[in-house]
């Protein structure tokens, strides 16, 4: 089906054009919310009635857009979760956890405007792009942690992937084998057998 935008949208066009698109799609998303007309003759001219109107629309939103951008770009938001120790989530961190994190700073955007492939299902820093206005998209980070402790360590840059028991061991080790493989180390003279005496 073809249909007119009545905005920006991603990776399919500007505002104005034309575009060739799935049915299913059209009707489900795009002419639904009011994000396109049928191409038809009438809805062409109806269009160009209506085109300086849409510009002025977007020209206020993406003013709009562009205060909430400043406000949040580069922002980094701490979301605490179970994880195992190899830094598994018991679960995983969706788009409505992100949103969350963002309005107890009193910032507020809808789902869809949360570009996340995949929910988070590991510890540490994730950069995910916000979309707040078709033309305007900001990077965020969101940092996954199990207490706020490892998510100030996290966010300096430590490695928390192995507990430190384990790197407290692993150096151990490494000094205990060090000292037994050294070619300089001193070894004790092996015993000489005794004579044998006469009886």
């Amino acid at each position: 089906m073809e249909v007119i935008l009545l905005e920006r949208i991603a990776k399919l066009g500007q505002m104005g054009e034309v575009v060739r698109v799935k049915d299913g799609f059209a009707r489900n998303f795009l002419l639904k919310r009011g994000k396109a007309l049928r191409a038809t003759s009438d809805n062409r001219a109806r269009f160009e009635g209506m085109k300086a109107e849409l510009e002025a629309r977007n020209l206020k939103a993406k003013g709009e857009a562009t205060k909430v951008a400043e406000k949040i770009d580069g922002r980094n938001v701490v979301v605490l979760r179970q994880a195992s120790e190899t830094g598994q989530l018991f679960g995983s961190v969706s788009v409505r956890d992100i949103i969350t994190s963002f309005e107890s700073d009193g910032v507020t955007f809808s789902r869809s405007q949360v570009m996340l492939d995949a929910p988070i299902k590991t510890i540490g820093k994730h950069s995910i792009n916000i979309a707040v206005h078709p033309e305007v998209e900001v990077a965020v980070t969101v940092t996954v942690a199990r207490s706020a402790e490892e998510a100030e360590r996290i966010n300096r840059g430590e490695d928390i992937s192995t507990r430190q028991e384990d790197r407290d061991a692993a150096a151990e080790a490494l000094a205990a084998a060090g000292e037994f493989f050294d070619p300089e180390a001193l070894h004790d003279e092996e015993p000489q057998p005794e004579p044998a005496t006469e009886k």
